[in-house]
């Protein structure tokens, strides 16, 4: 799954990245070392722009980089509450569920990050569990991100939800919102895997989010794209041994914590021997 992640990097470094045509400074974000759901998040996507600003571009889609809030709220829910459920989307059934397939068909994005949290149970911790002698074991958290340094772009859709209890002017009359896609963590090793610590990303989850390498993010953007088949061969996992993971603070587990400390490599994890 993907319920934490990494966002620290500036609005202009997204904009030159990801080719981004439009996009409205007084909308940028502060950056954040502890994204959770329900937050506003960067999004890159394309749609065709409305008013004044859509006179300076041809008429198309335009690539934006635009917040959304994380938690995905389909068009014909009746209220917001469920938003915090529908963080993820599985991409084995994205296409066919209810609240994601309209949005699969035809408003996909991506969501920059640095890397994103996981969270592993030590061996000893689950067993003190399973004997009632601790309520809630303390878990490690790991930080998974590009072994280059580079931004991970995750896949994600979005989606537009008016609430029917304001007029029409109102600010908080549409809400736009995104989820992240998830799928199978991978087997494989990771990059600079040995020693003690996880060998592979299943190690540590047996879900991670999708991670879209360079050449699919035209595809995956594009809202002419529509047709089932051709939209799920870019699920496919991205090259394997990309990923580096390594123990970070477990003040990451709070999301009140927020600063560059919570991606802070440790040389062991604080909670237990995990591996």
């Amino acid at each position: 799954m993907c319920g934490r992640y990494a966002a620290s990097r500036r609005p202009e470094e997204l904009v030159e990245l990801f080719g981004v045509q439009q996009w409205e400074p007084e909308e940028t974000l502060a950056p954040s070392w502890n994204v959770a759901p329900t937050d506003t998040v960067h999004a890159v996507l394309e749609r065709p722009l409305k008013g004044a600003a859509a006179d300076a571009f041809p008429p198309g889609p335009a690539r934006q980089l635009r917040p959304l809030k994380w938690g995905l709220v389909p068009a014909w829910a009746t209220s917001p509450d469920a938003a915090a459920k529908m963080i993820n989307a599985r991409a084995e059934t994205v296409h066919e569920k209810p609240s994601f397939r309209q949005a699969f068909a035809a408003r996909r994005c991506l969501l920059p990050g640095d890397g994103y949290f996981e969270w592993v149970t030590d061996a000893a911790e689950r067993q003190l569990e399973e004997q009632g002698r601790r309520k809630r074991p303390r878990k490690q958290p790991y930080f998974v991100t590009p072994a280059d340094g580079s931004v991970m772009a995750l896949a994600g859709l979005y989606e537009f939800w008016r609430d029917r209890t304001l007029p029409g002017g109102h600010p908080g009359a549409w809400w736009v919102t995104c989820t992240v896609v998830t799928t199978d963590a991978e087997t494989t090793p990771l990059a600079g895997a040995g020693g003690e610590g996880p060998q592979s990303l299943a190690e540590i989850h047996p879900r991670m989010p999708l991670v879209l390498p360079p050449d699919r993010w035209d595809a995956w953007l594009d809202p002419a794209r529509t047709d089932p088949d051709e939209l799920r061969a870019l699920l496919a996992p991205p090259p394997p041994g990309l990923m580096r993971a390594f123990p970070v603070p477990t003040e990451v587990s709070n999301v009140r914590n927020n600063g560059p400390e919570l991606v802070t490599e440790l040389a062991a994890p604080e909670v237990g021997t995990l591996f």
